[in-house]
């Protein structure tokens, strides 16, 4: 079949799990029934074995053109098919908004102009292609089944049976649509009949209306709100209701190079990413999401033991076991290997991520809802911790895997935890070990300036006795740590934005994290430029162009430049390539909340300067 490129994909979600569909209307992507549930359908890690589902049309001696786009304001996503013979379409969508959840994948097949024929071929392929599976067909279609697992593939087109799955061959004349929903059940006597059109249709509705409804609690009406809404619809996807977490990206094993080693899984709740999330949700309007990943960390907290610290991750459900394996029997993305499946990073440390979190609880404080006194019970004794332990040297936020370091962004992460917890005990009154805080921030602050800072490179640097460059600083105005036209953050900015050749981070104004032939990470090969530093740079320079009306107009130019790397579908993934590829894990919640900050900053500092 060959590997599409990664940024051909579209996403459906239902907030449980998500498919990644292709243009060319193959489901390659579908963990099932949970965000981090095996996968059934896995063709982007290995095209022969994976399995996929696929409905496209099939136009003898013409040439087929392949159109993708969302629903106006929703996350319903329709693959059309463009020939001089006629136009089809597969809408797809999981059913939201409905009395009671339903587990289901509706596929909508419908003939627009003229009669048009379609195949369609669903071969699963469970537990990451390591069970083997029955197929059996019946009068409503289809029943797959593996030892763990019964899948029902309904529809009332005839299907034939193969060794991997079913396939069918069938023609629909214009204004003729068929129904195919894939869905579990757990004996061959539960699977339901097809749906007429009408039925379909009614999910459809309502699908449509849920998310509508849901995206117009957004406040945003500023330039690129079209970019904005997109990627509000996308975090919404990440989300996981049953708990309230947010997962970092639905997939896993997509490179950061390709036939390269940076294969992670990131279908886990991050700390950090999480709490970033809210941010954006909250910076647009979305309270109830941010009111739900509390409750969600709140919950981590009672997990704890005294004096115990926070995980860097955790699984949707709150496990704290992500072990590490590899799928040595999947090829990888374009021969990108290992796939891995879950995630070592989980027992780093990392100590940017009370940071974030206290962050995140400030602003929910502020914009949401105020928290409980209990809760702030469990924040005083991590702001202790950090008191205790923010001199240690960690992982960092790019979670190396070589040696461990005095981080500067974790050190200033520390600040900030300390910052907003001494925030949210003057706003709420709540009892504080004030003087204690005080005195450790202040201690961050002049250490990072005293030993982040080297006065050769003119620059804050990774970590101390370093002299490479982390494009995590460009955070520090972004926080309030530093002042956006202090010489010293100008100057780390002009760093940055030289190439790597000089010794910078910046290539067409894309931004690497960090220069991984300088920074010993403990892995193999390069990586792409990181879209979310991109963004950073862009509010960097935005704030800076309070009083550096040159700088504001940069940071539009940079801004505008990265929403053309966005696929069709104004969807990204964690990386760029050089020749602008989508690389990494996709869609990435990191870059899409960077986006939602840096158009809301921008398009204010724009109309404030008229």
């Amino acid at each position: 079949m060959g590997y599409q490129p990664i940024s051909n994909y579209g996403i459906i979600g239902n907030m449980r799990t998500t498919a990644l569909i292709g243009g060319d209307g193959s489901i390659d992507w579908l963990c099932f029934p949970r965000h981090d549930s095996p996968s059934i359908f896995a063709a982007v890690l290995d095209d022969e074995k994976g399995g996929y589902f696929k409905i496209a049309a099939t136009v003898d001696g013409d040439d087929v053109i392949h159109k993708q786009f969302y629903w106006p304001e929703t996350n319903v996503l329709v693959t059309r098919f463009l020939s001089d013979s006629g136009v089809g379409e597969v809408v797809d969508f999981m059913p939201v908004g409905t009395s009671e959840p339903q587990q289901w994948i509706i596929r909508q097949v419908k003939a627009l102009r003229c009669h048009m024929d379609f195949r369609l071929e669903c071969y699963p392929a469970f537990n990451y292609a390591r069970d083997t599976h029955q197929t059996e067909l019946v009068s409503e279609g289809a029943i797959f089944s593996s030892e763990a697992m019964m899948l029902a593939l309904v529809t009332d087109v005839p299907l034939d049976k193969t060794e991997r799955g079913v396939t069918a061959n069938f023609t629909l004349k214009e204004g003729e649509t068929a129904v195919f929903i894939l869905r579990s059940v757990d004996c061959p006597g539960d699977c339901n009949p097809p749906l007429s059109y009408d039925q379909a249709f009614c999910l459809f509705e309502q699908t449509v209306n849920y998310w509508r409804k849901w995206l117009s609690q957004c406040v945003y009406r500023g330039r690129w709100r079209g970019m904005v809404e997109r990627s509000a619809l996308a975090l919404k996807l990440l989300t996981y209701e049953p708990t309230g977490a947010i997962i970092a990206a639905p997939t896993c094993g997509l490179p950061e190079n390709i036939g390269g080693e940076r294969n992670w899984d990131y279908r886990y709740t991050w700390l950090r990413d999480a709490a970033f999330t809210i941010y954006a949700l909250l910076r647009v309007g979305f309270t109830q999401e941010a009111q739900d990943f509390m409750h969600w960390i709140e919950a981590r907290c009672h997990d704890l033991d005294e004096g115990e610290p926070m995980q860097v991750m955790y699984g949707i459900d709150g496990r704290k076991d992500l072990t590490e394996h590899t799928l040595d029997h999947l090829e990888g993305y374009k021969g990108s290997q290992p796939v891995r499946i879950g995630n070592s990073a989980f027992d780093q440390l990392q100590l940017d991520i009370y940071g974030e979190l206290m962050d995140s609880v400030y602003l929910y404080n502020k914009h949401g809802a105020q928290i409980s006194y209990d809760f702030w019970r469990y924040l005083y004794q991590l702001l202790e911790w950090v008191c205790d332990n923010w001199q240690q040297t960690d992982e960092g936020v790019w979670e190396s895997r070589g040696e461990q370091q005095h981080h500067v962004y974790s050190r200033l992460m520390c600040w900030v935890a300390l910052d907003r917890g001494l925030r949210l005990a003057e706003k709420r009154s709540f009892p504080a070990n004030r003087d204690r805080w005080i005195k450790e921030r202040d201690r961050i602050y002049q250490e990072i300036l005293d030993k982040g800072w080297d006065d050769e490179r003119q620059a804050f640097v990774q970590a101390y006795g370093s002299d490479h460059l982390d494009a995590g600083c460009l955070i520090m105005p972004l926080v309030f740590f530093m002042a956006p036209t202090d010489p010293r953050l100008l100057k780390t900015l002009e760093a940055v934005r030289k190439p790597p050749r000089e010794g910078g981070l910046t290539a067409n104004s894309l931004v690497y994290r960090y220069n991984p032939k300088r920074s010993d990470d403990g892995l193999e090969g390069s990586e792409g430029t990181f879209n979310l530093c991109t963004f950073w740079l862009v509010e960097a320079l935005t704030r800076a162009g309070q009083t550096c009306p040159e700088k504001l107009d940069e940071a539009r130019l940079i801004f505008e430049e990265m929403l053309s790397y966005a696929n069709h579908l104004g969807l990204y993934a964690e990386e760029t390539g050089t020749n602008g590829a989508a690389l990494g894990n996709f869609p990435q919640a990191f870059t899409h909340i960077a986006l939602i900050s840096a158009a809301w900053n921008l398009n204010e500092a724009i109309e404030a300067g008229g």
